[in-house]
């Protein structure tokens, strides 16, 4: 799930962090075989404990995020500013401090706003509802898209009914606002690679997809997880939690993970979503960009 100086000393000291993926992405833009890979964005729930012990104010994420981390791209979780949807003097705010510093809006990930696939049509519409807010909220914030949740009840076959119907309504009104909506495995059935697959084939519009999430498989196996949802990704959450020796997350592979995502043909955001407890959060952020810079450095 999902902080700014002085802004000219800044830019002229971010080189070794965030200076190669500027220039990178100009090259992208070229059609420069040095393009990167992929781009880095940071997750605001890899620092969910410094938030919400109010050492950090969620205004202040961005501008952390390039200047202590040198990421110039950001995934901002509504938990941590979860009244101001439609405070616009607060949004405009927000995204005044992003482009300060060069910070790209990435995406908001949804808690909290109901189960968009409820059994109750009356709760199942008013779920749907209660994210529009956040459709304004991320189109006014320069995102492309927002993270829901695929929660429902029922049989497998009945979730994915109602979810699908969900989703869709969700999507006709994000349609029109050029935003994406979606799904990450994230608990309960969407934690099952080949349901939620299945849910985007029903589904079938071209502004709802996946946010595969390197973790979140429960039991089900993450590299077949991560396979199954990558050809609707419009996002990848990559997962860490603790390091061995040698920098690379005990859990995850993350050179076949990244394998992967390429092989599927995507070359967007890998957004950086640090959970492990060894670390402070602000070394497990730093330990997982290096880890993502030196797999995406083998790559190419």
């Amino acid at each position: 799930m999902n902080h700014r100086l002085h802004r000219r000393s800044f830019l002229q000291h971010t080189t070794a962090a965030g200076l190669g993926l500027a220039s990178l992405a100009g090259a992208s833009a070229r059609g420069d075989e040095k393009a990167p890979l992929f781009k880095i964005s940071l997750a605001q729930w890899s620092l969910h404990k410094t938030l919400f012990s109010g050492r950090m104010n969620n205004l202040d994420f961005a501008k952390a995020a390039k200047m202590e981390y040198g990421i110039d791209a950001v995934e901002y979780v509504n938990q941590f500013f979860a009244t101001k949807a439609q405070d616009m003097k607060y949004l405009a705010e927000m995204k005044s401090r992003a482009n300060d510093v060069g910070v790209t809006n990435v995406l908001i990930m949804i808690d909290g706003e109901g189960q968009i696939g409820d059994p109750s049509e009356a709760k199942r519409l008013k779920a749907v509802e209660n994210h529009y807010k956040w459709v304004e909220a991320a189109k006014f914030l320069g995102c492309h898209s927002i993270r829901v949740n695929a929660y429902s009840k029922g049989s497998p076959e009945e979730q994915a009914k109602l979810v699908t119907d969900g989703l869709i309504r969700l999507a006709e009104f994000a349609k029109d606002r050029d935003i994406n909506i979606i799904v990450e495995n994230h608990g309960g059935l969407s934690s099952n690679g080949m349901w939620l697959a299945g849910v985007m084939k029903m589904v079938d519009m071209e502004n709802v997809g996946t946010l595969p999430d390197f973790g979140n498989f429960d039991t089900y196996d993450r590299y077949k997880g991560v396979k199954e949802l990558m050809p609707y990704a419009k996002g990848v959450s990559a997962k860490s939690m603790n390091f061995d020796e040698a920098g690379d997350d005990v859990r995850t592979d993350f050179r076949r993970m990244i394998k992967i995502v390429l092989d599927a043909g995507y070359h967007g955001y890998v957004g950086i979503e640090y959970e492990g407890s060894e670390l402070s959060e602000p070394a497990g952020i730093i330990a997982t960009r290096k880890l993502l810079e030196k797999v995406r450095q083998e790559f190419s």
